[in-house]
């Protein structure tokens, strides 16, 4: 059996990457000290946030030594999405930090004429048939990159406004820009060949890729004390099923991304949603984004430990707006989901209309301009904007497309659309309205359709989807 070792560089989402190898049979533990990598068969160095406290966190505890020592040596090395930056040189995200120094090149941002971050699935092509690599689609989270292969590795590359390094192999290391452990059969795949010595290129995964960023079809599971439930404009939830059942269900049929909101957030309920999060994350090998009740940097991290991989803040951000920027600080913007809870109002006499921020479930207005607190939100660092329309919310009439065009416009992040969605057509029109993604409950929870289907309709008039 594979001895794992994942090394905990402090931002890191462990939970997933943990579970990834849980489902493959590895025995797995995690090195917080350079003495607790002793032994390993495989070492993963996964990351998600900024390089500065990534690296500086490695280098306190001894553990920047302990990874090269390690590689050098032979022992195979799997380096993820931040992982891979931590090998190079340097970041221009952070000018005054060393990298790792084991792949040579700098990080460079994303361009600005395109969303940053750089969030969803995107297509992964390789050059003449490698052992490892392999083409497919796979899972992003980054607002840095690496544009040029360094001379010795083989690489494998993708696109977002430039082409840039999706994974570079050499010798026993892997480094994927991408997340292997989110990217369904196709990570999947990957981490086996890994694993076993490269010896299985067989089993490479789907064939078909996205030609850049794809839409996203991502199912909502609201939880309430542990079961999905589902309503109308909030209200009249009823009973829908087992979350970690209808996870498993959904990934099955094609989802791309799951959110799962506790809709009766409060203190006495947090180990429960917790416990949630963990049966669904065992079942799930796609991004999952996590919400309600989140007040703190604390309540992030708990959620992220417990196996979300992004995590949504709503009422305590627009009570203490500075919230987006400790969470931003401490686990990266690609992690920072501001949901924002739209109801629309009067307009202002030319045509266009108004919306009003909600909090707490939708039960309560706050008087704040929708698309304006989106603007802030996005400033102070969140990475993506989950956008619900409160007058469509589980009515199946539609998208609100003049609030979705308003905030798509509004913001340089990623806008998921929420709310309405009641037919196919409903995704397309919410893609062609500025949507990178598009959320949806009941026309999944109650079988009208799946994200398989969804996805073929919107393929068919012409969208990238992840096939």
């Amino acid at each position: 059996m594979s001895r794992v070792v994942i090394v905990d560089s402090g931002v890191a989402n462990l939970a997933s990457v943990r579970s990834a190898f849980d489902g493959l049979g590895c025995a797995v533990s995690i090195a917080r000290r350079p003495r607790e990598i002793d032994g390993a068969t495989h070492l993963v160095l996964p990351g998600v946030g900024a390089f500065e406290p990534a690296i500086r966190a490695l280098r306190q505890s001894g553990l920047d030594r302990a990874i090269l020592r390690s590689a050098a040596a032979g022992t195979p090395l799997l380096a993820i999405c931040l992982g891979l930056q931590l090998l190079t040189e340097g970041s221009e995200e952070a000018p005054g930090e060393a990298g790792l120094g084991l792949v040579s090149g700098r990080c460079k941002r994303l361009p600005d004429d395109r969303r940053v971050p750089h969030l969803g699935w995107n297509g992964v092509t390789t050059e003449n048939g490698d052992p490892l690599l392999a083409t497919g689609n796979a899972a992003f989270a980054n607002s840095y990159c690496l544009r040029a292969a360094p001379p010795g590795w083989r690489a494998a590359w993708t696109r977002h406004g430039v082409r840039f390094v999706a994974a570079l192999a050499r010798d026993r290391v892997l480094a994927c820009q991408f997340h292997p452990e989110l990217s369904g059969a196709y990570g999947r795949a990957l981490i086996r060949r890994w694993l076993d010595a490269f010896e299985a290129a067989g089993d490479r995964g789907p064939d078909e890729t996205c030609s850049g960023l794809a839409l996203r079809v991502v199912p909502c599971l609201d939880v309430r004390r542990g079961e999905v439930v589902k309503g109308v404009r909030f209200q009249h939830l009823r009973r829908s099923g087992d979350p970690a059942t209808l996870a498993a269900r959904y990934e099955e049929q094609g989802a791309d991304e799951l959110v799962v909101l506790d809709v009766a957030a409060s203190p006495d309920n947090a180990a429960t949603s917790l416990a949630t999060l963990r049966a669904v994350r065992k079942v799930l090998s796609i991004p999952l984004i996590a919400g309600g009740g989140v007040r703190s940097v604390e309540d992030a991290r708990a959620l992220l430990n417990a196996g979300a991989d992004k995590v949504s803040v709503n009422t305590a951000a627009l009570a203490e707006p500075d919230l987006l920027n400790r969470l931003a600080a401490a686990f990266g913007v690609q992690c920072v989901v501001l949901a924002i809870d739209a109801r629309r109002g009067d307009g202002d006499g030319d045509g266009d209309g108004c919306w009003e921020a909600l909090v707490s479930g939708g039960r309560r207005a706050t008087g704040r301009d929708a698309v304006d607190w989106a603007r802030e939100g996005a400033a102070r660092g969140a990475g993506e904007i989950l956008l619900t329309s409160w007058d469509r919310d589980g009515t199946g009439d539609g998208c609100d497309l003049e609030l979705l065009r308003a905030v798509s416009n509004a913001v340089p992040v990623p806008v998921i659309a929420s709310g309405g969605i009641g037919a196919r057509s409903d995704f397309l029109a919410a893609a062609r309205a500025g949507a990178a993604a598009v959320l949806a409950a009941s026309i999944f929870h109650y079988g009208d359709d799946t994200a398989r289907g969804v996805k073929t309709y919107l393929a068919e008039k012409g969208l990238r989807v992840r096939t």
